[in-house]
């Protein structure tokens, strides 16, 4: 019995269909979990576990590359120190250099300065350094030898001749201290304190500046016939140098290395000059007349050299103190033009003491100490 051919037709429609639902059903089938069959062991059976695993640690930075270091930065230059004041009694020591050693950069006032203020620079510089003999005033001078007077229009006294000296008494002295140095004005203020007690004496002079700080020299030793002998001298700035003088040995020993001085009989420091002056002058001013010439050897923390006074005539001197009648002495240069001069001015009134003290250096750098006040000590 054959199909119609509509029938045939519709068959031929469903069998699309037909494998789209087979093919449905199987996808399911074969998704779904197969059941685990009765006769495998259990242990057999696929088990689903859930494991909690550790992520492994992050790999470590990578390493940053070294950064070069900067070049050292070079340092500043340091300010010049400024020159210390200059000491007020002996006021300035010799400018000298040790041989193959440069000599200090700023300029001095006079040559017993260790160094002198600069307007820019507030410290205290070190002493310049001294050689072991002075060319301009110590070249060839014996300082072995004694103090020599030789008065006007006449021969030198015999070496060894016994002077007599009168001590001032114990005071303190002020001065107003002005001066210049390569065109740079200053002012400050000093002091000279004097103590005897007979046998042994202490000196101290000190000059100080705002910003500046103080430069003091001490002198220290005995009362002779002769008049002072001085045991030790110190020079204070910056750092101390000091002198030690053994007059029986016949040796002045210096604290920086500086060659031993040969020294003798009347030897001074720079400070006790001026008070063996006065002790001179004192026990009496007729045996020096005008003109009269003093030498005598004279030590400073580094180095000694001869001295000369020349004897003048009295002044009228209108100072800070006030009207002072004074006897003026005028230290002598060297052989050098450059070499120091300056004078002393000792007042018959106040012992001989000095009430003015100038020193100059060269053409236009000086000190000058006027006495302000005089405190003689109680009796």
């Amino acid at each position: 019995m054959g199909r119609s051919p509509q029938a045939s037709q519709a068959s031929k429609a469903l069998l699309p269909i037909t494998g789209m639902v087979l093919a449905a059903h199987g996808l399911l089938l074969w998704g779904l979990p197969q059941p685990t069959p009765a006769h495998k062991p259990a242990d057999a059976q696929i088990v689903m576990e859930t494991r909690l695993l550790q992520a492994p640690p992050p790999p470590p930075p990578p390493t940053a590359a070294p950064t070069p270091a900067a070049p050292p930065r070079q340092p500043r230059a340091a300010p010049r120190p400024a020159a210390p004041p200059p000491a007020p009694a002996s006021v300035t020591q010799e400018q000298e250099s040790t041989p193959n050693s440069a000599r200090e950069p700023h300029a001095q006032a006079v040559p017993d300065t260790e160094s002198t203020p600069h307007a820019e620079q507030p410290a205290v510089a070190e002493p310049a350094a001294e050689p072991a003999a002075e060319p301009s005033e110590g070249q060839g001078a014996d300082t072995a030898r004694p103090i020599l007077v030789t008065p006007a229009g006449s021969a030198p006294l015999p070496p060894g001749s016994v002077l007599p000296v009168t001590l001032p008494n114990s005071a303190t002295l002020e001065f107003d201290a002005s001066g210049q140095v390569k065109g740079f004005q200053y002012s400050a203020g000093a002091q000279l304190q004097w103590q005897h007690d007979g046998q042994y004496y202490q000196a101290r002079q000190s000059i100080s500046m705002f910003l500046l700080g103080e430069r003091a020299q001490t002198s220290e030793g005995l009362i002779t016939p002769r008049g002072l002998q001085p045991l030790n001298f110190s020079d204070k700035g910056r750092k101390t140098q000091s002198a030690a003088f053994d007059v029986a040995g016949g040796k002045a020993r210096y604290s920086g290395g500086q060659t031993d001085a040969a020294i003798g009989d009347g030897v001074q420091d720079r400070l006790s000059v001026f008070l063996q002056l006065s002790a001179l002058m004192a026990a009496g001013p007729e045996k020096y007349p005008p003109g009269t010439l003093i030498e005598l050897t004279t030590s400073s923390a580094r180095s000694a050299v001869r001295w000369q006074f020349r004897v003048g005539a009295s002044e009228a001197l209108e100072l800070p103190f006030g009207s002072v009648m004074a006897l003026r002495l005028d230290k002598l240069p060297g052989k050098s033009s450059s070499d120091q001069r300056g004078s002393v001015w000792l007042a018959p009134a106040m012992q001989y003491l000095p009430v003015r003290i100038q020193l100059t250096q060269g053409q236009d750098d000086f000190v000058d100490l006027q006495l302000k006040k005089y405190l003689p000590a109680p009796q």
